[in-house]
């Protein structure tokens, strides 16, 4: 399996200062080469500018700037690859049909991360082993930083990445070969249905809440974002409102973070088999389209987009889609089975004779079947047809 390992970095000042240095020449790179495959698309000729090309002039670049010739030469490389990927998948949403989305320049708080395709080519993991204190990683140009490694890195690290997040910097490690560790066969099966009111509910009952982290620290973000927006630009105190701004996101980040693996551990230590719905955060949040008004050219009728900007709120607040994904990767590691069944219905569905309707949910929290008048907390019945509909789906694939 691969698997990717974090750990903070514990730079000094001087270190940070050369961190801050290369991913701002790592930015430059990425727009100067943005740059250049725009102005070739824009030329009479329209010529053709390709990874290769740009990589190929990597070396005239690091002759002439001393600045850029500091930092590695794969970490450059793979900076190119980054922008050529963005324009694989640029012709590849343009065929299909989809939004574009050209690439951008990257702004100053755009770009935060730099990667080394391979351990020991500009970089180096654990490049002083059997440090009498902590860990080391060895950057060219940077020098040794500490590492707080808080758990042992398993399998053969592959790329070296380092990534700024508001005033700390991070080290992630990419691993292959990582052995699995499959857990003892506990003989039990759940479903699990996701929500706003409570972050997940178990078809045995169990109810796992939703702080939200995010409300809960509006009234800190409100102030600090006030105070942003008095700051001249380009000012120290600027500088300061911004990472007061990025520290408060990133303390709810890792709550939320936090939150859902204590919550996926606790699932994939008790059952072998976890039935989630297929649930796409990205379509559920989008915003609602515009109604124009027939009547009045220019205008628009109410489209309900205020009513839906409140709970696409509390959806993104709830983090479906970390929990989710935190929960797949511990099912994987642990030999537990995650399948995924269409959510279409399953709130409306009555668990017990399977009328489905509407009105069978008139409140948020109870479900009344009008069929057979089965009572019970909704959350609870949606995941009973969950697990339902995953045993089904397991057993077709088995068959």
């Amino acid at each position: 399996m691969r698997r990717t390992f974090r750990f903070q970095l514990r730079p000094t000042v001087r270190q940070a200062v050369a961190l801050t240095a290369m991913v701002e020449d790592h930015q430059a790179l990425y727009n100067a080469a943005l740059q250049e495959r725009r102005d070739a698309y824009r030329h009479p000729s329209a010529t053709t500018v390709r990874y290769g090309d740009q990589s190929a002039q990597l070396t005239e670049i690091r002759a002439a700037d001393p600045d850029h010739a500091r930092w590695s030469f794969s970490s450059q490389q793979a900076t190119l690859r980054r922008l050529d990927k963005a324009f694989a998948a640029f012709f590849r949403r343009v065929r299909a049909g989809e939004k574009p989305g050209y690439p951008r320049f990257k702004g100053a708080h755009w770009f935060d991360t730099v990667e080394w395709p391979k351990d020991g080519d500009g970089c180096r993991w654990d490049s002083q082993p059997g440090h009498p204190t902590q860990t080391r990683v060895r950057l060219q140009g940077v020098g040794h930083v500490k590492v707080n490694q808080h758990r042992p890195v398993q399998g053969t690290v592959k790329t070296i990445g380092v990534k700024r997040e508001g005033g700390r910097w991070y080290v992630v490690l990419s691993c292959d070969d990582v052995p699995a560790r499959p857990l003892a066969p506990t003989g039990v099966v759940t479903g699990v249905d996701m929500g706003v009111a409570s972050l997940a509910t178990t078809s045995e009952g169990r109810h796992v809440g939703n702080p939200r982290y995010l409300a809960a620290a509006a009234g800190r973000l409100a102030r600090a974002q006030r105070e942003l927006a008095r700051r001249k630009r380009g000012s120290a105190r600027r500088r300061k409102a911004v990472a007061k701004v990025a520290a408060l996101h990133g303390t709810v980040r890792r709550q939320r973070l936090d939150l859902a693996h204590k919550t996926a551990l606790d699932l994939v230590r008790d059952h072998d088999l976890i039935a989630v719905e297929a649930l796409r955060v990205a379509n559920m949040t989008r915003r609602v389209a515009a109604r124009p008004d027939p009547e009045r050219p220019g205008t628009f009728l109410p489209n309900g987009q205020t009513a839906k900007a409140g709970l696409n709120k509390s959806i993104l607040d709830a983090g479906w889609g970390v929990f989710l994904a935190v929960l797949r990767a511990k099912a994987e590691s642990a030999g537990r089975t995650v399948v995924e069944v269409p959510p279409a219905n399953t709130s409306r569905t009555c668990a017990v004779c399977g009328h489905c309707h509407a009105d069978n949910r008139r409140a948020q929290a109870v479900f009344t079947c009008g069929g057979c008048g089965h009572t019970a907390h909704a959350d609870v019945n949606a995941a009973v047809n969950i697990l339902r509909v995953g045993l089904a789906l397991q057993a077709a694939q088995a068959a």
